[in-house]
């Protein structure tokens, strides 16, 4: 059925087999592994975190069986490979970096035999949906198409990329809403473009977040275990076009407002059966490792009522 893992970007400060060696001890079946390029610069928060080396894995075979090896021996694997920049910056030096390193990591996946790379479309965020969509279908046509040669799947996550001033007005994720899914889709039909879905991201934009599980059961690709809290009163006062941590707050499951008994009643009624992978960005646990380790494994105590 249902396999449970967590995102490895909240263990940070920590090397790959340790990542591994925590899944294993506490009865994970599988890590997003974050492999964003080893020398970035990354510092936005959860990103810059490297766990697999994607560049290496595509030139050191040692380095590549040892990944494969390590999480073998300890009974875990690797649910997918996830990178989370711009592909759309309007920096085109930075976007075809991103891009680059995208398709390095599918054709890492493909080695590995991981079978999903997750990340966003991107976005400029000056820029309207229309205008995004136009140089989406000039960009993402030729990543797809490296997906499709080495039989890896893209999934999408569905996060609007906007929490900082800098990511105002459009935030940096163009695919946000089922809206733009179907349009993505109708330019880009091929079935190994999917979404790694989020109910969270939904929730804040006052989005049913069970229905989408229902009408793109095809293209799940990966889940996203995340909850999200929207204060009423916050809300009340700034209005939904303020920037959205003004009124909301990512959260532990089972301390926000997503429904997670409907949640997993549909997953079950669509029959999904991959991954379904525990995302922490709760800033209540950030204060120590101790911290970070009990938000991990108390979204495990939670969720476990779900699933075998």
């Amino acid at each position: 059925m249902l396999k449970l893992g967590f995102v490895s970007a909240i263990l940070a400060d920590f090397g790959f087999e340790h990542v591994i060696d925590f899944a294993a001890e506490n009865g994970f079946s599988c890590v997003e592994m974050m492999c964003w390029p080893a020398d970035n610069a990354d510092a936005r928060r959860y990103a810059g975190v490297t766990h697999v080396d994607a560049n290496r894995v595509l030139t050191d075979d040692a380095y590549a069986k040892y990944i494969l090896y390590y999480a073998k021996q300890k009974n875990v694997f690797i649910s997918a490979l996830g990178y989370y920049p711009n592909p759309l910056d309007p920096d085109t030096e930075k976007a075809e970096y991103y891009r680059e390193h995208l398709k390095t990591l599918i054709r890492a996946a493909a080695k590995v035999g991981v079978p999903v790379v997750n990340t966003f479309i991107g976005r400029d965020p000056a820029k309207n949906t229309t205008d995004n969509l136009k140089t989406y279908a000039e960009v993402w046509p030729g990543i797809v198409k490296i997906a499709e040669e080495n039989n890896v799947k893209i999934g999408i996550e569905n996060c609007p990329m906007f929490f900082s001033n800098d990511e105002w007005p459009g935030g940096k994720n163009l695919a946000t809403t089922p809206a733009i899914w179907d349009k993505m889709f109708a330019i880009i039909p091929s079935p190994v473009l999917g979404i790694n879905y989020d109910p969270s991201h939904l929730v804040w934009q006052m989005m049913d977040h069970i229905k989408p599980i229902y009408d793109y059961k095809d293209r799940l690709h990966h889940i996203h275990l995340k909850d999200a809290k929207v204060y009423a009163d916050k809300l009340n006062r700034v209005g939904i076009m303020a920037n959205p941590l003004e009124y909301h707050s990512p959260k532990l499951p089972g301390l926000g407002d997503v429904n997670w008994r409907a949640f997993f009643a549909a997953l079950t009624d669509v029959r999904y059966r991959g991954p379904v992978c525990i995302e922490v960005e709760d800033k209540a646990y950030e204060g120590s490792i101790e911290d970070v380790q009990a938000a991990i494994l108390t979204s495990r105590n939670y969720l476990r009522q779900y699933l075998a």
